[in-house]
């Protein structure tokens, strides 16, 4: 903005700063959203941080894309699940998607967080630094045990290699191979990452008959507003949603009264 104007971007009036963003918006190649919320904000910023009144100066709003998050449905976890041919693979996706942890807590969890007793994990300085525990239920459990019994771990549940050869912490890129390699075997076409198995946690908890209150608790959420982005997406209540064409001709199956089928 200093070089297009060649002067301060702090002694620019309203019409200067609008001129400026529709000039970027006529370029040939338009600027990404994050360009302008930097250009946007960051002269938002700038007033504050010198101490100058805004001068009336009106700065537009800036309306992002509401996406709704990607679900994968019963079936498709079943099949991403008993994909890999390695135990700890199919760990690794049953604790994604059944604990709905984030790449960096999964990396991050110790053999000592591992609750049999209580069959609960413990996952420790999760988003905002803050411990919860979530349950691992008998089928995880007994999973665990079996992996823990099999593999050769210390410290870390998932160990990785460095170039030497020596044990390390399991990295987040090798947990995204992971994911990537089960949903190809498993012939999922959605783009599956460790935040789509957490958001498919959040909607089939829903689905089952969890509380928001408690969703919101076990995903580590400061605010259940967060939480709640998953309403939009569970199939929820006595008047789920539903296609006409099946309350048209029926279930698929199903004949009509004539004994055939549409």
């Amino acid at each position: 903005m200093a070089l297009h104007f060649g002067c301060s971007p702090l002694e620019l009036n309203n019409e200067q700063v609008l001129d400026y963003l529709q000039y970027l918006r006529g370029q040939s190649k338009t600027p990404s959203s994050s360009y302008f919320k930097h250009t946007v904000y960051g002269l938002s910023f700038a007033y504050r941080a010198t101490g100058l009144e805004p001068q009336g100066i009106s700065l537009p709003s800036l309306k992002f894309p509401k996406k709704l998050p990607v679900v994968l449905g019963h079936a498709e976890v079943r099949r991403l699940l008993k994909a890999p041919a390695l135990l700890w693979h199919r760990i690794l996706l049953a604790l994604l998607y059944g604990c709905g942890l984030r790449r960096f807590e999964l990396i991050n969890i110790k053999l000592h967080d591992v609750d049999f007793d209580r069959q609960m994990l413990h996952v420790r300085e999760g988003k905002g630094r803050k411990d919860r525990y979530v349950p691992l239920g008998k089928h995880l459990s007994r999973g665990l045990r079996t992996y823990i019994d099999a593999e050769y771990s210390y410290v870390w549940l998932f160990n990785g290699k460095d170039n030497t050869g020596q044990l390390q912490q399991f990295s987040r890129t090798g947990v995204q191979w992971v994911i990537k390699e089960g949903a190809k075997r498993a012939g999922i076409q959605k783009h599956v990452t460790s935040h789509v198995l957490r958001h498919t946690y959040a909607t089939h908890l829903l689905e089952m008959g969890l509380d928001i209150m408690t969703l919101k608790d076990l995903l580590g959420h400061s605010d259940v507003k967060t939480t709640m982005i998953h309403l939009h997406v569970a199939q929820l209540g006595r008047n789920r949603a539903f296609n006409p064409m099946d309350k048209l001709y029926g279930n698929p199956g199903e004949t009509t009264k004539g004994g055939s089928r549409p």
